[in-house]
């Protein structure tokens, strides 16, 4: 068994993460913390948990040797302790962003500050097993993607590694469920305030930004994200536009995401003709680590539109966090993440 830690317990992240680790067969959760709720039982902030253990929460500072330590800590937490966290375990998993970038100077640009130490920036391999899952392999430290940037990069990719993109620009538009604000409250959260929106909050400058720059094309892409919240708790819907050859064929795009994708245990290619499903949809992926990516194209001016959904708090957090765990510790890729989903829901 390999014993994991778990520092910040108690927002949504930390939840599923909790979720994921108590019902994996390999993984033995050896402690969590909270700052809000210690020594109080782990179902007080995830009632989802009654009855799967009796274990409470620990203080932050209350960590001990574990073979693996997970980070759901807020931003700037993780970079501000990493010396602390690097002595505790031999793997540390961070979930938070403080860890997603190589560049400084894209960390500076998009976060509008400097990161507190830019020379580890670069040391963690970016967890996202359908592109580095060799080097996942031997990772001892292992950066969560962001929730938009996982949905976003998983869906355009292939184009990209083909080289199908023309003037190597990406437009996408991006619909995010509430639980992607966290598990603390503000304004825009309230009840009130949230309930039956469809609002703009993220036009331009969105950090995860800076993800798909860095994972799509390095040094040769752009990328236009904007983010709207939608009356949903969980689940992203991304809307890609690119343009490619006009000549480009439909069967040929296909074939590019099925050669990139071949034997990938959680991406699903949907392209059907017909149904109200026809296209990826986020709600029947709540609870799941799949990525559900289809396509269309425009025949008359070679624009292509990419739509990918996920669960924002399983795939695009805790699941591929789990997921890039089983890889790092030689386990089945697909062990402790099965759930299939639920239809109707």
């Amino acid at each position: 068994m390999v014993r994991v830690g778990l520092v910040g317990g108690s927002g949504y992240t930390g939840g599923e993460m909790l979720r994921l680790l108590l019902q994996h067969p390999e993984f033995d959760l050896a402690f969590a913390t909270s700052s809000r709720f210690e020594r109080k039982p782990f179902a007080v902030a995830h009632p989802n948990l009654r009855g799967l253990t009796t274990e409470k929460f620990r203080a932050h500072d209350d960590l001990e040797h574990v073979d693996c330590l997970v980070l759901a800590l807020p931003h700037g937490e993780s970079q501000r302790r990493l010396d602390e966290f690097l002595q505790i375990a031999p793997v540390v998993v961070d979930l938070a962003s403080d860890f997603r970038l190589s560049s400084p100077a894209l960390y500076e640009q998009f976060y509008g500050e400097n990161h507190s130490c830019s020379d580890q920036l670069g040391s963690f391999v970016y967890g996202m097993p359908e592109l580095y899952r060799e080097e996942l392999k031997n990772a001892d430290r292992i950066a969560g993607c962001g929730c938009i940037a996982t949905c976003s990069i998983l869906s355009l990719a292939p184009l990209f590694r083909f080289g199908a993109v023309r003037s190597r620009q990406a437009f996408i538009d991006a619909k995010v469920g509430s639980s992607a604000g966290g598990a603390t409250g503000n304004p825009s959260s309230h009840h009130p305030e949230r309930a039956g929106c469809l609002r703009s909050f993220k036009l331009t400058a969105h950090r995860h930004t800076a993800e798909l720059i860095e994972q799509l094309n390095p040094g040769d892409c752009e990328v236009f994200l904007s983010a709207t919240a939608v009356d949903s708790v969980r689940g992203i819907l991304i809307t890609g536009q690119v343009m490619v050859d006009p000549a480009l064929t439909e069967l040929e795009i296909r074939q590019m995401y099925r050669e990139m994708y071949q034997g990938e245990p959680f991406v699903r290619i949907v392209k059907e003709r017909s149904g109200i499903y026809r296209y990826p949809e986020p709600k029947i992926l709540s609870g799941t680590n799949f990525v559900d990516i289809g396509f269309e194209r425009d025949p008359s001016n070679g624009r292509l539109v990419v739509v990918g959904a996920i669960d924002n708090l399983v795939k695009g957090s805790a699941g591929h966090a789990l997921h890039s765990m089983n890889i790092r510790f030689g386990f089945p890729e697909r062990l402790g993440l099965e759930f299939a989903g639920l239809h109707p829901c």
